[in-house]
Parts: structure tokens; C-alpha cells; sequence
């Protein structure tokens, strides 16, 4: 699984400029669809151009890319359900191509009829359902260029006395699973406290894609409960809430994970 920042509802702005490619945001509840980057182009050559394409794609292995074909005319599309970095590196490396094969930019209004489609499916692992209950995926409200982030969140309560040394012992487990991002926040009463704990990546480019083995995670968080009196979810009530924070354990991209304060 990939966590980190993505983007779905809004075009990364002022981070990427297209000169072919249009952003076509996702909408999610019931229109659930991807988002997508889409060029609509006329190329000399079409063979020649799919080829250098298809060779440029292997440096992709991680996207997905689709063809509409209508003679010398193409529709490229890229999409997903989180539009990371490298799917907009993928975009700013096929524009270089359809500049040095010298495509023109289509209008979309323009009648295409489709005669042949490819599609190239990215190199995905094994899905994988999710073993631990305690585990939630969540997304985020939107931070510096309209990012937003996929990340693990975990709700547990422990005495005050072991606090520490859980946090340092998650931390550990942070490094050992490939989790460069993790803060929490909390609300102590007493000897007792609520952990909103949340765990995720920063920007993922091609050159660095990070994977996380969501259920290995689980599974060493799991193994603490049995070093500490740890329980899954919250005690109290709304007053109890852990809304104090967020406190850093480990952070990369900052600006794209919490909002400025």
C-alpha cells in the first residue's frame, strides 16, 4: 500500500504546469469515479509515437495509462483513485515526447471516433484485505497545493504511566515498516489517557516510491498490547476527546501533512 500525499478533488497548483494534459477531478460518494490527467493530440506518426510511449512507460511501473486511438489522433489518459507525484511525472515526461514529435493539441469539442483503445495496467501487489480492525484509512481536508493525504489512524487509551514508552516503542515500529510520518493527539484525565495516533508518508515520486505492508504494521502493533495495558478506542465521553496536538514523532514534507498553524 502506498500512503502519502495524493492528489483527487483539486489539481496540484503551482506545483505542475501542462501544456496537453487537463485535470479531471474525482467526486467520490456516489459519482465515484478517479481522477484524471487527459490529453486530447494529432501526432505525424502514430506506430512510432505509441512505441516511444510504451517505452517511456516502463519507468512507470506504479501507473496506470489508457490510448484512444482514431487514426493519427490519440486520447491519453492517466488515472487513479490518488493521483500521487509520479502519475504527474509521468504527465510532464509525455508532454516532452509530444513536444519533440511536434503534436498539436486537439480541441475536445472536435468529433473522435474510436478505432482501436490500449490500455496498460500499473505493476500492483496482491491485494491485500486489511487484518486488523483497529486499523482506519483515512483521507485529509486539503493542505499547501490542494494536497491531501492517505493515512493510517489508529484510536487507543493506556494509563499515563506507560505513554511514553508506547509512543517511542510505535515509533520504532515506524522505521522497521517504511512509515516516515507519524504524530498524534491526545487528551490525558487523570492517570489515563485517549491517542488519536496517525501514521502515513510524504510525496511519492518515481524515483522513491515507499510501500507499506499495512498488515505487518497491524500485526507489531498488535504484539504491544501485550507489552502494555493498551485498549483499542476511546474511554469517556466527547469531553475525553483527543484533540490536543498534533504532537510529532516523525515527519517529512510537513506542509503537505498538517495544516499551518
Amino acid at each position: 500500500m502506498i500512503l502519502g500525499t495524493y492528489w483527487y478533488f483539486k489539481f496540484p497548483d503551482h506545483l505542475y504546469d501542462f501544456r496537453f494534459f487537463k485535470f479531471y477531478p474525482g467526486y467520490g460518494g456516489h459519482a465515484d469515479n478517479s481522477a484524471e490527467l487527459a490529453a486530447r493530440v494529432q501526432v505525424e506518426n502514430t506506430g512510432e509515437f505509441i512505441r516511444k510511449l510504451e517505452k517511456l512507460k516502463e519507468d512507470f511501473k506504479n501507473t496506470y495509462l489508457h490510448l484512444n486511438i482514431n487514426k493519427n489522433q490519440l486520447i491519453i489518459n492517466i488515472g487513479d483513485y490518488q493521483l500521487f507525484d509520479f502519475h504527474f511525472q509521468l504527465a510532464e515526461e509525455i508532454e516532452e515526447l509530444l513536444i519533440r514529435e511536434h503534436a498539436e493539441l486537439l480541441d475536445s469539442d472536435i468529433p473522435f471516433t474510436i478505432q482501436s483503445s490500449k490500455s496498460y495496467a500499473p505493476e500492483r501487489e496482491e491485494f491485500k484485505n486489511i487484518e486488523h480492525r483497529f486499523i482506519q484509512m483515512v483521507g485529509s481536508d486539503f493542505k499547501t497545493n490542494n494536497a491531501e493525504n492517505y493515512t493510517i489512524r489508529i484510536d487507543c487509551n493506556l494509563p499515563l504511566q506507560y505513554k511514553k514508552d508506547f509512543i517511542n516503542d510505535l515509533t520504532r515500529v515506524c522505521r522497521e515498516e517504511n512509515i516516515n510520518v507519524f504524530y498524534y493527539n491526545d487528551f490525558d484525565c487523570k492517570d489515563h489517557g485517549n491517542l488519536m495516533l496517525f501514521f502515513s508518508n510524504g510525496r511519492q515520486y518515481k524515483e522513491s516510491i515507499q510501500k507499506v505492508d499495512i498488515n505487518s504494521f497491524g500485526k507489531k502493533v498488535r504484539l504491544l498490547t501485550q507489552k502494555f495495558p493498551l485498549h483499542f478506542g476511546h474511554f469517556g465521553n466527547f469531553k475525553e476527546y483527543p484533540l490536543h496536538g498534533p504532537h510529532v514523532k516523525l515527519m517529512v514534507d510537513e506542509e503537505y501533512i498538517l495544516n499551518k498553524k
